[in-house]
């Protein structure tokens, strides 16, 4: 038995009429009157008294009738509750990012969902990586775009690489270092450096930590800034270098050069992270985007 017996049996009953029935349905007469013959055939019962062109409903018709009706409505409003739920959900959209790592894919992902989903308002939030975590696991974020959290950080939350950056020196248009193809890292932690806050960047410092074999007390830092425009300025106005990712490139444009670490230090991985448990369908179909634009541009 489908809904769909159901939905024909409740229309010939209220039209006691198969044509009527038939018409109302948008179907033809015969495979209507064919699944009305099957269901009574696996109820074992007839519904219907047939006399000449009558049609009634017999008493065990009446009694299915009303049983009929009950779960088509409840299946009415199990699709309603669905639907409602999802329109909820769907109406707005937070998104957590750093701006520096990403910004050569982010405006891709953004116009990619809104495409997949338009009805569908994102809402950025401009957040240092511990907010990001907080905000994931108290529900205020749905996804969150950040560099590869340490494992103590990342507890309860998924994250999926997106891209690899290489680590580069910022340094001065005039600093020695700009006229150079690549420096060594020992040349580099030779030199006064500006960093990212480590409260606010705590995974800033263990990347530093990770590539430098030296914790942040044992590094030179002259100024720890609170975001990528501070630390440019810092970099430019000569207070120190800094060791960063690639994309920062973009936002410092002539202000400062980037120069290649020799040998290379491993990429710093940036990617998408979300609620390991309970994440909703939308928040599956945004990570699904994300990953989707990130192997398109790769490719």
């Amino acid at each position: 038995m489908e809904l769909r017996h159901l939905r024909y049996f409740v229309a010939v009953a209220e039209e006691q009429n198969v044509t009527r029935a038939a018409a109302r349905l948008h179907v033809s007469q015969p495979p209507l009157t064919r699944q009305i013959h099957d269901l009574e055939d696996e109820l074992g019962v007839a519904l219907f008294d047939r006399t000449g062109k009558a049609i009634k409903l017999t008493h065990a018709g009446r009694l299915f009738l009303a049983e009929a009706k009950a779960a088509l409505t409840r299946v009415e409003d199990a699709v309603k509750s669905v639907r409602a739920a999802v329109a909820k959900e769907q109406g707005e959209f937070h998104v957590g990012y750093a701006p520096t790592p990403t910004s050569e894919f982010l405006p891709a992902v953004l116009r990619a969902f809104q495409k997949a989903v338009p009805g569908v308002r994102v809402t950025l939030h401009d957040h240092s990586s511990p907010e990001m975590h907080t905000g994931l696991r108290e529900g205020c974020l749905h996804a969150a775009f950040m560099m590869q959290p340490v494992k103590q950080a990342a507890r309860g939350l998924n994250f999926e690489a997106l891209r690899t950056f290489p680590i580069m020196v910022a340094v001065p248009p005039g600093h020695a270092f700009a006229r150079r193809r690549s420096v060594s890292l020992q040349d580099v932690l030779d030199e006064p450096l500006v960093a990212y806050t480590q409260k606010q960047y705590p995974d800033y410092h263990e990347f530093l930590t990770r590539h430098t074999g030296l914790n942040s007390k044992q590094l030179r830092f002259t100024e720890e800034c609170d975001g990528g425009s501070s630390l440019i300025t810092a970099v430019e106005s000569g207070k120190g270098l800094a060791l960063t990712i690639a994309p920062l490139a973009a936002a410092a444009g002539r202000r400062l050069r980037f120069v290649p670490i020799s040998p290379a230090l491993k990429p710093g991985i940036v990617g998408v992270a979300w609620l390991a448990k309970g994440a909703s369908t939308l928040t599956r179909q945004f990570v699904e985007v994300a990953r989707s634009v990130a192997d398109t541009d790769v490719n």
